[in-house]
């Protein structure tokens, strides 16, 4: 048993990784999953419950929305509805969720 403990230490030292380490795509999974996905998807390319597909989301409409619960200025929404909180705690996250809404089939 310990010969495996040391062979996946050594691959991951002759990988370059540490198993710490999170990309920003994968950042951005994990907030999206922990704070959108109840109310749009688990999917981001698919309709949810109270929220419109946001797969492919721009930077800008995260932040404005995410953010300060606007939408940029021109920009047409899916929806009539005003029923998105805020979630000015995600300031951090927006790059990460713009990689990952990015990185989704059907952006």
């Amino acid at each position: 048993m310990r010969r495996i403990g040391i062979g996946v230490a050594g691959l991951l030292a002759l990988s370059g990784c540490d198993p710490g380490e999170v990309d920003a795509v994968e950042r951005g999974r994990r907030a999206y999953v922990a704070n959108c996905a109840v109310c749009h998807h688990p999917n981001p390319a698919l309709e949810g419950v109270l929220g419109p597909p946001v797969v492919g989301s721009s930077r800008a409409l995260l932040e404005a929305r995410v953010l300060r619960g606007v939408y940029p200025d021109g920009y047409a929404p899916k929806r009539d509805t005003a029923l998105m909180t805020p979630l000015p705690y995600l300031a951090g996250e927006i790059d990460a969720l713009a990689a990952y809404l990015a990185s989704v089939p059907g952006s």
